[in-house]
């Protein structure tokens, strides 16, 4: 029979309908568009000069790099200028400021995160830590997202490996559902949202799909999609800027195991992942306008990870539902038995 879960977090009903008969071994693996040629890549090594000047780099300084953040050559918000937010009689406007910049994740054309080396995968996350510090340092802004699409049916416009950064002078809907999911809960039981599913996944198991000493991977009780899964510490931390070099090099080899495991399931699977992390200190305000004293204790930075192996239509649209056809204790234990060599 079909089962409604309920997610605690964005305090939305999800429908568990195994009955559809996607299973994990029905899956096969996504066909990719044909990849863009290397010479005509504007992200490969010799190829700078197509982009816009760069933010950032992490390399030797001498023409090499591991990884690079330019400008979005396509913004969909601008860095220059004021918010200006005013009435439209019953509306509400405000300028396009914010922050829209793409992190090259490698030189190399055709070598996804699943199979970079830690090194510069951790040169990655490095890049992430540093340029949302950065952002957070301006007070137009309030929120900034890391997120990355893989493949073509995950949005993603160029092959090379990439993904992005937007900062945003609001905070989006969904992440403001999950704050104050978590402030709620705190303010009840005075522990955090997100370590209390933690520990309850740990103590289950059935859910579990990665687990080591800093960092848990689970696919969650109330999973939208097939093999949808959650990253995150576990040691409570609010703000992934926070984070020390060792710690991002542990979440590197963390991260690239649990890209390896679904790969070796799913095979090139389009997908995307996302970093939640804490919003502007500055804008720390909860919806009554008060300024938000535990934000620190009850916010818990992570990464959400789908692949996208079904599509939202109708009734999704008219009524915010997601029905899964593969039950995530199913597509846990798919993953924790996947060998990912």
């Amino acid at each position: 029979m079909s089962e409604l879960r309920h997610d605690p977090i964005q305090r939305r009903w999800v429908i568990i309908s195994t009955e559809r008969g996607l299973r994990p071994m029905d899956l096969q693996p996504v066909a990719q568009p044909v990849a863009q040629p290397q010479s005509t890549c504007p992200f490969c090594r010799g190829q700078e000069r197509h982009t816009p000047p760069e933010i950032a780099r992490v390399g030797d300084g001498n023409g090499s790099w591991d990884a690079r953040v330019v400008p979005n050559k396509f913004p969909a918000l601008g860095i220059e200028g004021d918010i200006d937010r005013r009435a439209v009689g019953q509306f509400d406007r405000m300028n396009g400021i914010g922050a829209h910049e793409v992190v090259i994740e490698t030189p190399d054309h055709a070598t996804d995160l699943a199979e970079t080396p830690l090194g510069r995968f951790a040169a990655v996350l490095r890049l992430y830590r540093d340029r949302l510090a950065d952002l957070m340092r301006d007070p137009r802004l309030r929120f900034v997202i890391v997120f990355k699409n893989h493949g073509d049916a995950a949005g993603a416009s160029l092959s090379h490996p990439h993904s992005q950064i937007i900062a945003t002078p609001v905070t989006p809907l969904a992440v403001a559902a999950e704050l104050q999911a978590a402030r709620e809960h705190y303010n009840v039981k005075e522990r955090c949202l997100f370590c209390d599913i933690m520990h309850q996944e740990l103590a289950e198991q059935r859910r579990v799909v990665v687990a080591d000493a800093d960092f848990v991977t689970i696919a969650p009780y109330a999973s939208r999609n097939p093999f949808e899964m959650m990253l995150m510490p576990r040691r409570h931390a609010h703000d992934f800027s926070r984070c020390d070099d060792a710690m991002l090099l542990a979440l590197a080899c963390h991260f690239r195991e649990v890209l390896r495991r679904m790969k070796a399931a799913l095979g090139d699977v389009p997908y995307n992942f996302i970093l939640h992390t804490a919003p502007n200190s500055i804008h720390s305000v909860d919806v009554r306008g008060d300024y938000w004293k535990t934000l620190h204790l009850d916010w818990h930075w992570h990464f959400e990870i789908l692949p996208r192996l079904t599509r939202v239509a109708g009734f999704e649209w008219g009524t915010g539902f997601y029905i899964n056809p593969t039950a995530p204790e199913d597509a846990a234990r798919y993953l924790r038995e996947v060998d990912p060599s």
